[in-house]
């Protein structure tokens, strides 16, 4: 007898429930975030288990990981493609397991990507880069304020990173001002370091990779924007196409139509926004610096406003940088932008 699993799966426990091909439910209940009792449930059920859905959470790494050591065949759910249907009088947490598994055994379940365990902790390790840039610019945004509100002094962000406690000392401030900013600056000089020492690291193991080396060819793209477009990309092959890979990216219009009329918006989180981040600050940097990404994009202000515009612009490099990567040859800006 062929069965089929669906795991929805929280913080703290898991709703397991296993059905046969008739859709007749087996086994349902709420387990603990252990492994070992997750994988005896599943053995414990008479009968071939033909897959696993795992529902895409937060903390899926450990429970995929475990059942594909066990040697179950699991589907990651892409949870924002799967909705039950609204006429539902009540749904709960059982509900949606047997959702799952329905949907697995009738072959139609919307899944993800499972990103490979050895490659991932390299992408996480820059993903933990990025949070400490944003903290470090929350440090530096705290110190602009200060000044603003009490000075009516504006710095760069460049000035600040460079200055010292003694620079503070001489600023016209109470003794508690000068506290709340020297703060900040022993906090931000502390991220600062954190972040040089994961930098050093990412790059020693991510130089020798093909599609980092080939993504430095694009406009506005460097090394920290290239080793986090290829180590967000994982496998260029599981996109069909450049468009599909824009869409992942953000880059595409979040847009219904029906009969040619806008009847609402799709789901503008779908994607990854690791990806969305880059390709923006790729396409500001390409404006800035690139004379033909320059000249493309003061075309396109004169029709539209200047945020969409470079969004037009990062649509562009993400779907050269799909034909970069897949092809591995050096990008051409005359291609993309003449």
């Amino acid at each position: 007898m062929e069965l089929y699993a669906g795991i929805d799966l929280h913080s703290n426990n898991s709703v397991l429930l296993v059905m046969d091909e008739q859709d007749r439910t087996l086994f349902a209940k709420r387990l603990p975030n252990q492994l070992g009792g997750i994988i005896d449930a599943l053995r414990s059920c008479s009968g071939t288990v033909r897959g696993v859905a795992v529902e895409s959470t937060y903390n899926w790494y450990w429970l995929v990981d475990g059942l594909q050591d066990a040697g179950f065949a699991v589907s990651l759910v892409n949870t924002a493609a799967v909705k039950q249907y609204d006429g539902l009088k009540y749904g709960g947490d059982f509900s949606d397991a047997r959702h799952l598994a329905h949907l697995l055994r009738l072959g139609i379940l919307p899944t993800g990507y499972i990103y490979p365990r050895e490659q991932r902790a390299l992408r996480d390790l820059l993903r933990k880069r990025s949070q400490l840039v944003s903290q470090r610019t929350s440090q530096i945004l705290g110190i602009q304020n200060l000044l603003a509100r009490n000075l009516g002094v504006q710095l760069s962000g460049n000035t600040i990173k460079h200055w010292t406690e003694k620079e503070i000392a001489t600023l016209p401030l109470f003794e508690e001002q000068a506290q709340a900013l020297q703060a900040n600056l022993a906090v931000m000089n502390c991220i600062d370091k954190q972040i040089t020492g994961l930098e050093r690291g990412i790059l020693a193991k991510a130089s020798q990779r093909e599609d980092f080396s080939v993504l430095q060819t694009v406009c506005g793209i460097g090394k920290i924007l290239a080793l986090t477009i290829a180590l967000e990309v994982g496998d260029i092959n599981r996109f069909a196409n450049a468009g599909h890979f824009a869409s992942y990216a953000r880059t595409v219009n979040s847009r219904r139509e029906s009969n040619g009329k806008k009847k609402g918006e799709g789901n503008a989180k779908c994607g990854n926004r690791y990806l969305a981040w880059a390709f923006i600050e790729a396409a500001h940097f390409a404006v800035r610096y690139d004379p033909t990404v320059k000249r493309w994009y003061q075309r396109k202000c004169t029709s539209a406003l200047s945020v969409v515009a470079i969004k037009a612009v990062a649509h562009k490099l993400a779907r050269a940088c799909y034909h970069v990567i897949k092809d591995g040859v050096p990008f051409e800006v005359q291609r993309a932008f003449g």
